[in-house]
């Protein structure tokens, strides 16, 4: 409410609160009552008493006109009997994952899971037997296609990683539905990078008895070099082209205590689609989760409570472990998650 509304009310306000009074005055001097004496009143020397002056004329307040009700001669939300235009999210629950499909990027929105030691450590899935697939759960016109990613120089890169859905085939299958994928470089990222900071979280459970994870797709401004304005503007692939390739990729990490109620390590980070060095620090990839918020237009930790939040990388070191690939891919028949995570000086 602005100050000027807030002035209006406060003055109609005094305005009917003085008629009141003035009406009730009014009604007292119309009944006769003996007459009240009134004590005198001594005053200090050099201040004189201030004379009884008569209340100023109160002006009367008009009363507020009725508001007319308005019939509207069209109905705007009749075309829904022709259809929902949308947008429509695709909420896709499966086994290892929990996702939301963008069917103009033909992207997820986001794609969750969950890990515990547990689940890692169960070795009931290979990636051998699993295949990339399209989720026909989502429209045909709408679908991301195994063609599209035919000859484009983009890896299918998984959101949700299969070596974290290794208790099921089932679950590990589920992993390599289209809906799990974006287009990410290979080589210095999704093959090496990127597959770090998957190993990195699948090591959070070594502190940690739970872990939710929340990965997606960004698609940030760049400043153009010549006259200085930022743009958003990204590759599409696929035939005809229709698959957006994302500029950027987030994770928002919740590493729980394992407490009812209890504390909640929280980490973001946002890493760009492209080749990185394995020396880059993880942390120089750290932001708040309002930044990816707003980027995103997601909301992701809005029922957390401030005194239940800490801050992942003060917790532990954020740091990855560098491993071959062709050494990464052997934990995908089984392997445990590889050496605990440093503590921080101040923990240990």
């Amino acid at each position: 409410m602005s100050k000027s509304t807030l002035a209006i009310i406060a003055g109609i306000s005094a305005a009917a609160g003085s008629a009141a009074t003035a009406a009730i005055l009014t009604s007292r001097s119309q009944r006769k009552e003996p007459p009240i004496a009134t004590p005198t009143q001594e005053y200090p020397r050099g201040i004189a008493a201030t004379p009884t002056l008569p209340p100023p004329p109160v002006p009367a307040v008009p009363p507020a006109p009725l508001r007319k009700e308005i019939i509207a001669p069209v109905n705007p939300t009749g075309v829904f009997q022709y259809g929902f235009p949308g947008p429509i999210n695709d909420l896709r629950p499966n086994l290892s994952t929990t996702s939301s499909f963008d069917r103009r990027t033909r992207n997820p929105h986001w794609v969750a899971e969950h890990i515990t030691p547990a689940s890692l450590s169960a070795n009931n899935g290979n990636r051998s037997h699993s295949t990339f697939v399209e989720d026909e759960s989502v429209p045909e016109k709408f679908r991301a296609k195994l063609h599209d990613y035919f000859r484009s120089g983009y890896d299918r890169g998984h959101q949700v990683p299969a070596a974290d859905a290794k208790w099921s085939q089932d679950a590990m299958d589920q992993t390599f539905l289209l809906t799990n994928m974006c287009p990410q470089v290979g080589d210095g990222f999704n093959r090496d990078y990127w597959a770090h900071f998957e190993d990195f979280c699948r090591r959070l459970t070594n502190h940690y008895p739970s872990v939710r994870i929340i990965t997606g797709p960004l698609y940030l401004p760049r400043r153009d070099p010549e006259d200085g304005k930022w743009r958003v503007s990204y590759e599409v692939i696929g035939s005809p082209p229709n698959v957006a390739v994302p500029t950027h990729f987030y994770k928002v990490i919740f590493a729980e205590d394992g407490k009812t109620g209890g504390d909640v390590s929280l980490g973001a980070f946002v890493l760009p689609n492209a080749r990185i060095s394995n020396e880059k620090p993880l942390e120089s990839f750290e932001v708040p989760v309002e930044a990816i918020e707003r980027a995103s237009g997601l909301e992701f930790a809005s029922k957390l409570p401030a005194q239940r939040r800490k801050k992942l990388c003060k917790e532990i070191i954020c740091s990855l472990l560098v491993r071959d690939y062709a050494e990464r891919q052997k934990d995908l028949i089984g392997k445990a998650p590889p050496k605990k995570l440093p503590l921080p000086d101040r923990m240990s």
